[in-house]
């Protein structure tokens, strides 16, 4: 048991008994070596045995007994340590006789903990998330919760790094309404390029100048045009025109928004090695309350796609009743 979770064994008991039998000889050793050497006793006027260790000429060690009250000071040290080992986890996988755990403290500190937080959150939780967005009180706690949660991949502005997306600008993987956002916090989102679909690194730096020819950008016309074939490898994701597919996490190669660098060394780096990246799910670590201003926050960065208007159903013409209806004229004679 190690600060309260359980260590699995793997094939056997072998490490619960190894790491008690440690920690009991080791106690046991200590006991041991503290009675031994406080046991003997000086009698009156007898002079303690000189060590023949001399320095600066004249300073002698002799071999006094410890004073009492350093010697009763490592027995409680000792007997206190039993005393903790009976009642808290330590001894191998024993969880001792109270049953603590840190995971457990963690969860009720953290449950009283948002208990607090979420008397200030709840406000907001019934409120639209572009409404949470324009509201100065939420914006600032959602920054708080920004910096503490988010900046450290995200950057303290969301503006991210490499291999970490920028959330300011107009490029979403997954998508970038309030709901998208908010599903890529809870639940997590991976993305995924796999290597070695080129072949070799000649190909891959072909198709790189064939992908950035399709963004108009500075490249090499021969290795493109010879990269163009080799292409089909990728547009099952990218597609044809290298637009990609955001809502499925296959970026769009013709923007600016390179993740992993837009260089012709880095996309062919990312073409031969593959690339593999996360976003961790937040909600259970969060709760509902921080999410959804946190939701709020990144959607108001600058970047935030408004969702799509919904369309009200076009009214259905009423029945007019048979009797109602004018007549038919009366067919000739």
């Amino acid at each position: 048991m190690i600060a309260g979770y359980a260590v699995p064994d793997f094939v056997s008991d072998f490490w619960h008994y190894y790491i008690a039998a440690i920690t009991i000889l080791g106690i046991l050793f200590s006991l041991w070596i503290l009675n031994s050497q406080t046991t003997q006793k000086l009698a009156p006027g007898e002079q303690a045995e000189l060590m023949h260790h001399a320095w600066d000429g004249d300073l002698q060690e002799f071999n006094n007994p410890l004073p009492r009250w350093w010697m009763w000071l490592f027995y409680g040290l000792i007997f206190f340590s039993i005393a903790y080992l009976i009642l808290y986890p330590g001894v191998g996988k024993f969880a001792g006789v109270w049953n603590w755990s840190s995971a457990d403290a963690y969860k009720a500190e953290k449950d009283r903990v948002d208990a607090e937080f979420n008397k200030v959150f709840q406000p907001f939780m019934g409120q639209d998330l572009m409404a949470v967005a324009a509201d100065p009180k939420a914006k600032e706690m959602g920054q708080h919760l920004f910096l503490t949660y988010c900046s450290q991949c995200h950057g303290s502005s969301g503006q991210g790094g490499k291999g970490f997306p920028d959330l300011t600008d107009a490029s979403w993987l997954f998508g970038g309404t309030p709901d998208d956002i908010k599903a890529s916090i809870a639940g997590g989102r991976v993305g995924e390029m796999p290597g070695g679909l080129a072949g070799d690194e000649q190909s891959a730096r072909e198709i790189a100048n064939y992908v950035l020819s399709l963004g108009g950008k500075q490249h090499d016309a021969a290795m493109a045009a010879a990269g163009q074939a080799k292409y089909a490898a990728c547009a099952g994701c990218h597609g044809e025109n290298g637009k990609g597919m955001a809502a499925a996490g296959f970026p769009d190669l013709t923007d600016d928004a390179w993740q992993y660098g837009g260089s012709v060394d880095a996309i062919t780096e990312s073409i031969v090695k593959g690339r593999k990246g996360g976003m961790p799910a937040q909600l259970e670590a969060l709760g509902e309350a921080k999410v959804h201003l946190l939701t709020a926050y990144v959607w108001g960065l600058g970047g935030g796609v408004k969702p799509a208007p919904v369309m009200e159903p076009a009214p259905v013409a009423e029945a007019v009743p048979a009797e109602a209806a004018p007549a038919a004229p009366a067919a000739a004679q």
